[in-house]
């Protein structure tokens, strides 16, 4: 090597040695806070927030770390939407109808009565543009919302009466959120509105005559039985509710590339996570409250259900007429929803009926 290409070697090897080394070069780390509308690591429910919450952190190799909060422990369990929108915490997990006070149509993108199924809302969101404006309706609260998670078709509910008419809804007072809560009232039952660590005491003190929670897996971890006689299906009010996960635009916004899809990408795996934990323990959990428990567990009259069929085409048509974005999204859900009924009849429908 020539004395001249000696020094220049050396020269650029000592500017070099002072560059950061990419390959090795430190990545940042976000600390973030999760907060939620379940009791903490309760069944399907605030386990599916922490396995979100563990899902993040893994795929993120640690670079994110998220701390879960159940409700009431950093804030009341119906105050998360605005604590993540205003940046107390980067996630928040619930469902979007415990919103609707914000906005009527957030309900959509929670459940439907009488609407799509587990699988159908999952096909519109993802697929039918569902998404897209679910993102624009919380954009002005400066969230990103996700599905992150769906409790499949759930129970009717549980009752210290017989339902055999409309008749004995009236006067009722039911703890039932969403558009369910609305048939209810026009039924002549008075809707209320409760955290789930509350509905137990509530049911058992007579503060409400009946509750709808989710289904067997988690009716029965709160021991609903204990205070009620009567369990009702099907869930004619929540026929395939959507988890959602919301983060705060700003913190999301700070992320690199890498790790908003991790972000967005863990959503989707907790979706179908907590979709299968609830199909798979739901029997076992329904055999218990049978067997062990001797839970009477009915059937809503076809009279009923056909009732309250018909008061929901009107309380969601209602809903539709509310503002133009009301109805962009009432159109884009019953369109999808006839589209999928079409081919539900060929394919699921005709197989369950064989």
């Amino acid at each position: 090597m020539k004395r001249r290409d000696f020094f220049k070697y050396f020269s650029s090897a000592a500017i070099l040695s002072t560059l950061p080394k990419l390959s090795k070069a430190e990545k940042p780390e976000f600390n973030w806070k999760m907060v939620t509308t379940w009791p903490k690591n309760f069944p399907g429910l605030g386990t599916g927030a922490q396995f979100l919450a563990n899902t993040i952190q893994k795929l993120s190799g640690g670079r994110i770390k998220v701390s879960v909060y159940g409700a009431g422990e950093l804030v009341p369990a119906f105050e998360i939407f605005d604590a993540v929108s205003s940046g107390v915490a980067e996630l928040g997990h619930g469902s979007a109808y415990y919103w609707k006070g914000k906005n009527d149509t957030f309900q959509f993108f929670s459940t439907v009565p009488f609407g799509m199924s587990f699988n159908e809302m999952n096909a519109w969101l993802y697929k039918g543009g569902g998404m897209k404006l679910w993102e624009k309706a919380y954009a002005d609260f400066n969230l990103i919302p996700m599905a992150a998670g769906n409790t499949g078709v759930q129970m009717g509910g549980w009752f210290n009466k017989e339902i055999s008419s409309l008749n004995d809804l009236k006067g009722l007072k039911m703890r039932i959120p969403g558009l369910g809560g609305e048939v209810l009232k026009r039924a002549g039952g008075t809707p209320v509105n409760l955290p789930g660590g509350e509905l137990f005491t509530a049911l058992k003190t007579g503060t409400i005559d009946a509750t709808e929670w989710v289904s067997p897996y988690n009716d029965l971890a709160f021991g609903f039985h204990k205070a009620a006689k009567y369990y009702y299906y099907p869930g004619w009010h929540e026929p395939g509710t959507t988890l959602e996960c919301f983060v705060n635009a700003n913190k999301f916004s700070e992320l690199p590339d890498d790790l908003k899809q991790i972000v967005t990408g863990a959503a989707k795996i907790a979706n179908m996570d907590m979709l299968c934990e609830f199909i798979s323990k739901n029997n076992d959990a329904l055999e218990i409250l049978q067997k062990k428990h001797n839970v009477d567990i009915r059937q809503y009259p076809d009279e009923v259900l056909k009732e309250l069929y018909k008061i929901s085409k009107d309380v969601v048509k209602e809903l539709s007429l509310k503002d133009d974005f009301a109805k962009e999204v009432y159109n884009s859900y019953s369109s999808f929803q006839q589209k999928t009924n079409n081919w539900n009849e060929i394919s699921i429908k005709s197989y369950l009926n064989i």
